[in-house]
C-alpha cells in the first residue's frame, strides 16, 4: 500500500533548484532588508527570498535578521510561550536509522512498550507537575497500530487527578494511510507530528536503509498530504539539523509549508528544527553538525520566511541557548521532559541513555523553567482553547495571519498561567508569577472584556472553576 500510494505523490523537493538558489542568490543589504520588510508584513517569503537570507553572512545583516525575527514575534505571538511535555509510550522501531538510538539493530537499548495503566502513571506525574499538554512519540512498528496509538490518546484524555488534566494530546509517530488517520483523528488528537528528517534525498537514503518502513523518500513526504485528505488539520513538520547542509534542510522545510499553503489552503501548524544529540549505541562523524551561531541563524530566518506558523525549540538544547533563542520567534517549548520509557516516574533527575531515544540538553523542572520566563518578561502558556473551539487549520489562519488571534491569547495565556500558579508553583515561582499575570492585565485596554478577565481569574484563585477560556 505505502508504495502504491507514494508512487502517485507529488516531489516537490527540487535538490538542483534548491541547490541552484543557494548558489545564485546574492547577499545585497538592499535586497535582504527588501525582503526583511516583507516578512514584518506578515507576508510568506518564497524559496529565493529565503536562500538570500541564508546567504547573508555579513555580521551587520545577521544582526538585522535576528532583530527582525524579534520583532515579528512580538507581533504574531507577543510574549506568551506555549509549554508542553513529550511522553514516549513505545521504542520498538522496524527502522534502522543511522542517527537514532531507537533503530532495531541497536543492541544497546532496552526495549519497551508502556502498558496503559503505565500510561496513566505517567499523565499523573505529568499533570502534578501542572502540565496540560502532551505530545506521544511512538517507534515505527506493527504493535503501534493507529486504533492502539488512538487508545493511547483516549487514555491520556481520561486520566485526571485533582484539578489536573491534559486538555491537547498530540501525536509525532510513523506516517499513516488515509484510515489511520481518520481512526487518529477520531480520538481527538490536536497536532500529528511528522519529522522528514532530511529533505535532501542522497542523504536520506544514507540515512534510512533499502529495506525499512522509512526508506521510502516519498511515503514519508506525502503523509501529511495524506493527513489533510482525511480529515486532519493540525500538522507538524521538522528536519533533524546536523545530517545535511543546514541551509538546505531549511529551503526543504520552506517547501514543504509552500507546498502546503498551495494544496491545501494552510501550512503546517508547526515546525521543529531540532538538532542531532549523542545517543546510546550511536557511533558516526556527523560533517554538517550545526553552530550554535548558525543554528541562532536558521531559527530567526525560518521565523520570518513562514510568519505565520508556530515554531518548537525543544529541550535538546541547553538552557543558555534556548533562553537566547527564545526571542528569535519561538512560540513552544517542552520543559520538564523526559524521554526514557517510564521517565516520569522512574528515574529520578537522572537520564538513562540506554532508554532514551537520545540525550536532553535540558533537563531543568517545569517549576525552574517557568519560572525564568517569567523572570525573562515572557506569559508563559497552556492554552488549548484554539484547538477545542475549532480555530484550527484555515480557520487558525484567519486568524493568526492577520495578528486578530492576540485577542484570545493573552487571556488564555494568563488563565492557564494562574492555574499553574495557584495549582503547581513553588512559592518563588507563584509570587513572581502573579506579578507578570498583573503585568499582562496593565496590558489590556479598560473595558468589558477586560473587567471579565479579572472576573475569571478571581474565579480560578478563589474556587475550584479552571478551564475559563476564550
Amino acid at each position: 500500500m505505502s508504495s502504491e500510494l507514494s508512487r502517485n505523490a507529488t516531489d516537490f523537493i527540487d535538490d538542483g533548484q534548491i541547490n541552484g538558489l543557494l548558489e545564485r542568490s546574492k547577499t545585497d543589504p538592499a535586497r535582504v532588508r527588501e525582503i526583511i520588510a516583507k516578512s514584518l508584513a506578515k507576508e510568506p517569503l518564497h524559496l529565493e527570498e529565503t536562500a538570500a537570507l541564508l546567504n547573508a553572512d555579513q555580521p551587520d545583516l545577521v544582526e538585522e535578521i535576528f532583530e527582525a525575527a524579534r520583532e515579528l514575534k512580538r507581533k504574531v505571538y507577543g510574549n506568551r510561550i506555549v509549554l508542553f511535555a513529550p511522553l514516549y509510550l513505545g521504542n520498538k522501531c522496524v527502522n534502522d536509522c543511522r542517527y537514532c538510538a531507537f533503530r532495531r539493530s541497536n543492541p544497546e537499548q532496552v526495549r519497551r512498550t508502556l502498558n496503559f495503566e503505565e500510561i496513566k502513571e505517567q499523565v499523573v506525574a505529568l499533570e502534578n507537575k501542572g502540565h496540560k499538554r502532551l505530545i506521544l512519540v511512538f517507534g515505527e512498528h506493527r504493535e503501534y497500530s493507529p486504533e492502539y496509538m488512538a487508545q493511547c490518546v483516549r487514555t491520556v484524555y481520561e486520566t485526571k487527578v485533582g484539578h489536573g488534566e491534559i486538555r491537547r494530546v498530540n501525536i509525532n509517530a510513523a506516517p499513516l494511510d488515509h484510515e489511520g488517520f481518520k481512526t487518529i483523528k477520531a480520538a481527538g488528537i490536536g497536532t500529528y507530528q511528522i519529522f522528514q528528517e532530511t529533505y535532501h534525498h542522497e542523504t536520506y537514503a544514507k540515512m534510512h536503509p533499502k529495506g525499512t518502513m522509512k526508506s521510502d523518500f516519498m511515503w514519508r513526504l506525502d503523509s501529511l498530504s495524506r493527513a489533510f485528505e482525511s480529515g486532519c488539520d493540525d500538522m507538524g513538520v521538522g528536519a533533524l539539523f546536523g545530517l545535511y547542509d543546514w541551509r538546505f534542510e531549511v529551503m526543504g522545510l520552506v517547501a514543504h509549508a509552500l507546498h502546503l499553503q498551495g494544496k491545501y489552503g494552510v501550512g503546517p501548524h508547526t515546525i521543529s528544527f531540532p538538532r542531532l544529540r549523542p545517543a546510546s549505541g550511536v557511533n558516526m562523524e556527523w560533517p554538517y553538525c550545526v553552530s550554535d551561531y548558525d543554528f541562532k541563524r536558521l531559527v530567526a530566518i525560518l521565523r520570518l520566511s513562514v510568519p505565520y506558523t508556530g515554531m518548537i525549540l525543544t529541550a535538546r538544547e541547553q538552557p543558555e541557548l534556548r533562553r537566547e533563542i527564545m526571542a528569535f520567534g519561538v512560540s513552544q517549548i517542552d520543559a520538564g521532559s523526559r524521554v526514557e520509557l517510564g521517565g516520569y516516574t522512574e528515574f529520578g533527575d537522572s537520564q538513562v541513555l540506554d532508554r532514551e531515544q537520545f540525550s536532553l540538553g535540558d533537563i531543568r523542572s517545569l517549576d525552574e523553567t517557568m519560572h525564568e520566563l517569567i523572570e525573562d518578561g515572557y506569559i508563559p502558556s497552556f492554552c488549548t482553547a484554539c484547538y477545542r473551539l475549532g480555530r484550527t487549520g484555515e480557520n487558525f489562519m484567519e486568524y493568526a495571519i492577520p495578528g486578530f488571534i492576540e485577542q484570545f491569547c493573552t487571556p488564555n495565556a494568563l488563565s492557564t498561567l494562574t492555574e499553574y500558579l495557584v495549582d503547581y508553583a513553588s512559592p518563588e515561582t507563584r509570587e513572581a508569577g502573579l506579578r507578570a499575570v498583573d503585568r499582562g492585565l496593565a496590558e489590556i485596554p479598560d473595558g468589558a472584556r477586560k473587567r471579565d478577565i479579572i472576573s475569571r481569574l478571581n474565579r480560578i484563585k478563589e474556587t475550584d472553576d479552571r478551564d475559563l477560556y476564550y
